[in-house]
């Protein structure tokens, strides 16, 4: 029989059975027909022994499956076991760099975890939210203090001139303090859910509208019942004031009016109308940071007047009351610099997530 592989020059030549096959399969080969080439060559004798090298230049021997072999790899690995309990894992990225990733049985957006800052971050991060939140407390307690320790209080039209007091603290309080951690909520509260973080910052927003509306109608007040009355609306203070109220009130309908609208077609069309609620978050945090700082402005003219108003030449002494003037303005100052800084740090701003389950939530 004519060889179709070719012998080696070192190999010696092997000698062939002249037994009969083994029915039991014994032998060198192991009796496997795929070795010796099919059924048809079933009066073959068997393969050479092991000691023969057969080269075959420029051929790759196919891979030919031995039972009982280590190292069987024609046989594909066993397809893994579907379990009833099994839950799909289903990742997606954003736009923005966020993992939607499944797992649980929630479909919720959180802020970064921790181990995503250096300690520098942090440090830099807890210095700069404390800083703030200190500031706006101290600008509220310095009014307060200014009111109280120097102006003889409160009351309403029955003393206009203590009514005016009414309106230093709370345009203070609902401009400076209310508005400003409600924009700190957004940088603050970076292990609550989104939806919170929004329920807060309208809570706050409504905490400052009776502060303005009573503040507003304490000054006009104080002025038309004075003797003699006091002019409205001629000075930079409040036309600044006017600017300042004119943009809170358009916040205040885009966040209650077009806010209740969106509920409503929320409930039928999610989807439709996902695009154009985006496109409304920069807007408003545009004006929300544009209308903090105008009041500052505002509140920083209005003590300068009052100031010139009150103390007229004694102001140039700079005795108590002008310290304690100045220091609230430079706490105003400091509070909008500390927070314009917070707000339009990159590595501050919110990176949301959202969990996806496999089970009809994408």
């Amino acid at each position: 029989m004519e060889n179709n592989g070719v012998i080696g020059e070192s190999a010696p030549m092997a000698e062939f059975d002249k037994s009969p096959p083994s029915l039991n399969g014994g032998g060198a080969g192991g009796g496997d027909s795929s070795f010796a080439g099919g059924g048809e060559d079933q009066d073959l004798p068997p393969p050479p022994p092991s000691s023969v090298a057969l080269h075959v230049p420029n051929e790759t021997p196919p891979q030919v499956p031995i039972p009982g072999s280590p190292t069987n790899t024609a046989i594909p690995p066993p397809a893994a076991a579907a379990s009833g309990n099994a839950t799909t894992t289903v990742a997606v990225t954003t736009s923005s760099g966020a993992v939607l990733a499944a797992g649980s049985p929630k479909k919720h957006r959180h802020y970064e975890e921790e181990h995503e800052w250096a300690c520098t971050n942090w440090f830099e991060y807890m210095l700069v939210v404390v800083l703030a939140s200190l500031l706006l407390l101290g600008a509220l307690t310095l009014v307060l203090f200014w009111v109280l320790y120097y102006r003889q209080g409160f009351a309403w039209t029955e003393n206009p001139q203590l009514q005016f007091n009414l309106h230093p603290v709370l345009m203070t309080a609902g401009f400076i303090s209310f508005s400003g951690f409600s924009l700190l909520l957004y940088r603050v509260c970076r292990c609550c859910r989104r939806i919170y973080v929004k329920l807060l910052h309208t809570i706050f927003h409504a905490l400052a509208i009776p502060c303005i509306v009573v503040g507003f109608l304490a000054v006009l007040d104080s002025h038309n019942l004075a003797t003699p009355p006091i002019p409205n609306f001629y000075s930079l203070h409040s036309w600044m004031g006017l600017v300042t109220m004119g943009l809170f009130a358009l916040q205040v309908l885009r966040v209650f009016i077009v806010g209740f609208f969106s509920f409503l077609i929320l409930l039928c069309c999610e989807g439709a109308t996902a695009a154009f609620r985006a496109s409304l978050v920069p807007i408003h945090a545009s004006f929300g940071i544009t209308t903090f700082m105008l009041a500052v402005a505002t509140c920083l003219t209005g003590l300068t007047e009052k100031a010139v108003f009150t103390l007229k030449g004694n102001y140039s002494q700079l005795p108590e009351e002008a310290v304690v003037i100045n220091s609230l303005s430079m706490t105003l100052t400091a509070a909008a610099i500390v927070i314009g800084y917070i707000m339009l740090r990159d590595d501050f701003k919110f990176r949301g997530h959202v969990l996806i389950t496999a089970q009809g939530d994408i």
